[in-house]
């Protein structure tokens, strides 16, 4: 059966399905924080409506499609306007300092195959006025926290990722900090957007290294004090990597370790500018991104890593698109655009499809219209009763031998046939 179009439905902005507005925001709202099957059982425990898990899964999927359409469009549109004039003198006014971290996880799709999906994290910068007993020397945090997340290659996450960072004004902003690990995609998603900014590379990241530096070294027979690790950590934190990576460039040459021990002394000589910590602390920045590693799990992991949780690559998308709206506290406004995007969505396919039908309409008549001419008989003439031509009449003129006797139907007496004996009477 085709599918069938009642005007008011589209008036009353009703979806797809049996469920009202309403229930339909609730049960994809349960299906981005739960298992389909769950989203089923809480609607029916909250709401009393009972749906299927399939059901659960085929409406956020359809929503989550339609809320990464417009997330696109509006990263798209951004990026075409991005250097504009009225852009770039609304930027004066902000005194905000916003700082970005961006990261990446892996989930696993189905085929046993593990896929990365890159998040970057947009915040604000706030002085710690009371700090807390688990972190007594912290003087700033990072508030105000938002995500975007998307499953791509790198290229296309710099472009989708414009109007988050947008929304966030980080393009207006006099003074922006980037604390991130090391790795190649982020650096050149900082010099997309904002290559005048504060380039810190993460502490623990650069901590982890000394360490694995250590322990590599111990392996290979080098004898190290039981507070050499704690000791560069303080220097490094404290004091600047001068010291740090003159020690550990010692350590390569007077004790070679192999290959490994070569790459992870290269890593840090070469982020040398990024870890410059006492300056960054001074000048109010934060020298941990553990804000972003925490985005992983609240925004991809709770929902897209659980138990027995294989996923089809063209669902990842628009899951992220709807964990970022909730995450991102943007609820109603995701589900307003994504709901729109349905219809407008519904209509368009509509539309195309009336289109198609009545093109089938008119190339059917002209087929019509062109077997009945084929098959038409041609008219038949018969040639005795066409007038003769004035050529004609006057050979029959001559033959009878009465001149102007064309339209006599008796042969003249001289005409030749009479001279045979059966022609006479």
């Amino acid at each position: 059966m085709e599918p069938v179009f009642f005007p008011l439905d589209e008036q009353l902005g009703l979806q797809p399905g049996s469920l009202s507005p309403l229930q339909l925001q609730h049960l994809v709202h349960f299906a981005s924080l739960h298992a389909f099957g769950q989203a089923a059982k809480l609607l029916k425990e909250h709401h009393g409506v009972e749906v299927s898990a399939s059901t659960a899964r085929r409406q956020t999927e359809e929503l989550g499609a339609c809320a990464e359409a417009v997330q696109n469009e509006q990263a798209m549109a951004t990026l075409r306007q991005k250097n504009s004039k009225a852009k770039k003198d609304a930027g004066a006014k902000l005194a905000a300092k916003p700082v970005m971290s961006s990261d990446g996880c892996f989930i696993s799709l189905r085929g046993k195959v593990w896929a990365e999906v890159k998040t970057v994290l947009v915040g604000e910068v706030k002085e710690q006025t009371s700090p807390s007993k688990q972190r007594p020397q912290q003087e700033v945090k990072t508030v105000q926290l938002s995500y975007f997340s998307r499953m791509t290659d790198a290229d296309s996450f710099i472009e989708l990722a414009t109007a988050e960072l947008d929304r966030r004004g980080i393009f207006q902003a006099q003074q922006v900090a980037a604390v991130q690990d090391g790795a190649e995609w982020i650096q050149s998603l900082i010099d997309a957007h904002r290559a005048d900014a504060v380039r810190i590379l993460d502490f623990y990241h650069a901590a982890e290294y000394v360490s694995q530096i250590a322990t590599l070294l111990s392996n290979a027979g080098t004898p190290l004090k039981e507070t050499w690790v704690h000791d560069q950590f303080h220097e490094l934190k404290h004091h600047g990597p001068a010291k740090v990576l003159e020690e550990v460039g010692r350590l390569l040459k007077d004790h070679p370790g192999g290959e490994d021990l070569e790459t992870k002394v290269h890593y840090l000589q070469k982020r040398e500018p990024l870890m410059h910590y006492p300056r960054f602390q001074q000048d109010g920045w934060p020298i941990g991104s553990g804000s972003v590693e925490s985005a992983n799990t609240c925004v991809v992991q709770d929902r897209l890593k659980g138990p027995g949780m294989h996923w089809e690559g063209r669902n990842v998308n628009p899951m992220l698109a709807l964990r970022t709206g909730v995450c991102n506290d943007r609820w109603e406004e995701t589900m307003q655009q994504a709901s729109r995007q349905r219809l407008l969505t519904r209509r368009s396919l509509r539309v195309a499809r009336q289109k198609k039908k009545d093109e089938q309409r008119r190339q059917k008549v002209k087929r019509l219209l062109l077997r009945l001419f084929l098959c038409r008989p041609h008219p038949q003439f018969k040639t005795g009763h066409l007038p003769a031509s004035a050529p004609q009449r006057e050979r029959l003129a001559a033959s009878s031998g009465t001149p102007g006797s064309a339209d006599t139907r008796r042969p003249a007496p001289s005409h030749p046939w009479r001279r045979y004996p059966h022609a006479k009477k």
